[in-house]
């Protein structure tokens, strides 16, 4: 089935549950999906349900979408994410955006976990994402294009909005939030990277790994989306403490939980209709 007939399924069975037109869609990573229920007038939806959507199995993440309003703006959010590690095509992992798009979207929101690769950031950081680098060994565009929905060959120059970036600077600057900056590298996972990994992505230019986000994001600029992203630094990467494992990563986010929706409620607040 061809991609556009598919979104076109989609999109009539979330018209169907009250789902209508959007202005900013969100990807709420491990941990980070309670700000999905600041949202007025919720509708809740579980990927389940959804035409061509996948379950999510991981810890921390939900698996349902929220539609609702915040000051002004209509959202789709996403509670929880799959993940190509899951088993997931790239193609599927991704569809989420494309549906966003869809429905009317104008910029995306992607938060994730991550881990630390900068030495100067500590646990519970927030790292506004200024790059990434691709490190999963794959692309969600691999395939045939559809050249309604994007180009064949998108420009990745400015994947992260700058408008977008500026934007979330003066909201943590009002709210007294402490927000860092740098280079995320998405791995495939499902396994942390190893300490020589870790090496590498330093001396390449990464300040923070994680295991999603960077498919998502090449997506979002491939339709024509705006884009921010938002790390949470839930640990120090391989080689960098002791050991690593999940329950750090979900402990560290409920512990910034209160920083993290006053961060994303005010960007959600300065976005313009038309960012």
């Amino acid at each position: 089935m061809r991609l556009t007939d598919k979104l076109s399924k989609t999109t009539e069975y979330l018209n169907t549950q009250g789902i209508t037109q959007i202005d900013i869609g969100m990807i709420l990573g491990s941990g980070l999906g309670n700000f999905a229920e600041e949202l007025e007038n919720p509708i809740f939806v579980n990927y389940s349900t959804i035409p061509f959507f996948k379950e999510s199995t991981v810890a921390g993440h939900k698996g349902r979408i929220v539609f609702g309003t915040l000051h002004g703006k209509t959202i789709l959010a996403m509670q929880g994410r799959y993940h190509y590690y899951e088993g997931h095509a790239m193609d599927d992992v991704t569809y989420p955006i494309r549906v966003m798009k869809e429905l009317g979207a104008h910029s995306l929101i992607v938060t994730n976990a991550a881990g630390g690769v900068n030495p100067s950031f500590s646990n519970g950081v927030l790292m506004l994402i200024n790059d990434h680098i691709n490190l999963t060994g794959t692309n969600p565009l691999i395939g045939p294009n559809e050249e309604t929905i994007g180009p064949r060959f998108p420009d990745m120059s400015q994947t992260y909005t700058a408008k977008l970036q500026a934007i979330a600077k003066k909201a943590a600057a009002e709210n007294n939030l402490s927000l860092q900056e740098g280079v995320y590298a998405g791995f495939s996972g499902p396994s942390y990277e190893t300490p020589a990994e870790i090496r590498f992505a330093q001396i390449i230019g990464a300040d923070a790994v994680g295991m999603s986000t960077v498919p998502e994001a090449i997506v979002a600029a491939h339709c024509g989306l705006n884009v921010l992203g938002i790390s949470c630094i839930t640990n120090m990467a391989a080689g960098l403490q002791a050991s690593l494992n999940h329950a750090e990563v979900v402990e560290v986010t409920q512990k910034i939980n209160h920083s993290f929706k006053q961060l994303l409620a005010s960007i959600v607040e300065k976005i313009g209709k038309e960012s």
